[in-house]
């Protein structure tokens, strides 16, 4: 091969990889699934634009293809606690954790990773409402079981999403339970500008 060739070839061969690496990571997450998980791609594009009702009636396909699909139900129960129907999230999350507990092998990462976002995200439920010490108790099964997953957002996350920085799973655990020990009319267990940018857990 002529020395003037191979730049040239070199080119193109990347030029390939790189037309042939996109094309196969659109067909990837395009093409549509027979387990629910285009469903649930769909339905969680519509909870990042606010979305809920519409995210609801996704999340509820993707479960009408495969039965106690993770992700719908994470995603289901997350659109019901955003839209302030806590009943529904609380039975969701609630389900959600009853089924992973049964049902995952231990070499399932993702599944863990689910079940921790569960109990974090079961959490922020019963901290909404006022239920500090139920939402203790899940915060610490939330980084028992996986703190990598409820660590909090990346740096990217942080600049591009929040004003302030939220709470992780364990910073909120520790303030609430230092809160707790205080007596009664000492504690100060809400922070609504703080509170309201705390975030949802999905991996």
């Amino acid at each position: 091969m002529k020395p003037s060739v191979l730049p040239r070839f070199i080119k193109l061969m990347a030029i390939a990889t790189f037309v042939m690496f996109s094309f196969w990571m659109g067909w990837h997450y395009l093409a549509p699934n027979d387990d629910g998980d285009f469903e649930v791609r769909q339905g969680d594009i519509l909870l990042g634009e606010l979305k809920y009702d519409e995210a609801l009636e996704r999340f509820t396909a993707a479960l009408n293809v495969t039965a106690n699909h993770r992700g719908a139900l994470m995603g289901r129960a997350i659109a019901y606690l955003q839209s302030g129907r806590h009943e529904e999230a609380e039975a969701e999350l609630t389900y959600l954790i009853g089924y992973l507990k049964k049902n995952l092998e231990e070499d399932d990462p993702t599944g863990w990773a689910v079940l921790a976002a569960a109990y974090a995200n079961r959490g922020i439920l019963h901290d909404r409402l006022g239920r500090y010490d139920m939402a203790l108790s899940d915060y610490i099964q939330a980084l028992k079981v996986d703190e990598e997953t409820v660590s909090g957002p990346g740096v990217v996350d942080d600049i591009l999403l929040y004003r302030v920085k939220p709470a992780t799973v364990r910073d909120r655990a520790i303030y609430i339970k230092k809160q707790l020990a205080l007596p009664e009319d000492e504690r100060r267990l809400r922070i609504p500008e703080l509170d309201a940018e705390q975030r949802m857990h999905k991996p």
